[in-house]
């Protein structure tokens, strides 16, 4: 079993949803935590909330960067390095999506979604492979079941999914030989905020936020030995009506 005191994570769309919901089981776990949001007043606004919940067992701090931006990644990484000397664990996170046929989905609809949920994970990546290979760490991407099961309006997001998964897997092969370990988790529904929607009672039966928290702690604190490089995860209940 890995033990976490002291690891650095930077966590891309850490302000709130899933990425939050890691966020706080790593913090609580004595990670030290860096968030992004393309936003600077949401992401330290988060950070700030993070450090309350967690009172004192590691510390939350929130950068602004856009994934879609490479030198914003760049500047993200040198900052985490700035603050906590090191960079342990990349949890690529941030996405976004866009659902309509294929015949009403604007250029900029598609465009946006793969350069956030496809791109975006590359360049975050890229920028910090380096600061990796020095501490032998962990790459985590939230890919999506979207990225396997492709549905009616779901081009865009599927296309992007499915990407993530296969670069994922790839990488993983990559940077094998350097003992970085690359994951990818690929949740069904989750309780987020995601696409607008506003969780509620209703959303009892979703996987939450929190579960994907735990699943993270778990990838990460098992023996180096072994790697879990893809992982599944959907509710154990058919959706509520």
């Amino acid at each position: 079993m890995q033990f976490l005191e002291n690891k650095v994570a930077l966590i891309t769309g850490g302000s709130k949803g899933i990425g939050f919901g890691v966020a706080e089981a790593l913090l609580w776990q004595g990670v030290n935590v860096a968030i992004t949001s393309r936003n600077k007043n949401t992401a330290v606004k988060a950070a700030k909330k993070l450090n309350e919940l967690c009172k004192g067992k590691a510390n939350s701090i929130g950068l602004q960067a856009d994934v879609r931006n490479y030198k914003q990644q760049q500047k993200v990484v040198a900052q985490v390095i700035e603050s906590f000397g090191k960079l342990d664990i990349l949890i690529a996170n941030a996405g976004l999506g866009h659902f309509a046929p294929v015949d009403q989905l604007t250029i900029e609809q598609w465009q946006e979604t793969i350069d956030t949920n496809l791109t975006g994970v590359f360049y975050s990546v890229k920028a910090a492979v380096e600061e990796l290979k020095k501490t032998k760490g962990y790459i985590i991407s939230i890919s999506s079941l979207a990225g396997t099961n492709f549905f009616e309006n779901g081009s865009a997001y599927n296309a992007s999914k499915f990407g993530v998964t296969g670069f994922s897997q790839a990488i993983m092969l990559d940077l094998r030989k350097y003992e970085i370990k690359v994951s990818t988790i690929m949740p069904g529904s989750v309780a987020t905020y995601f696409n607008n929607h506003v969780p509620d009672g209703n959303d009892d039966w979703k996987i939450q936020k929190e579960d994907i928290g735990a699943m993270v702690v778990d990838l990460l604190r098992m023996h180096p030995r072994t790697l879990p490089s893809k992982i599944e995860v959907r509710p154990s209940v058919p959706p509520s009506k």
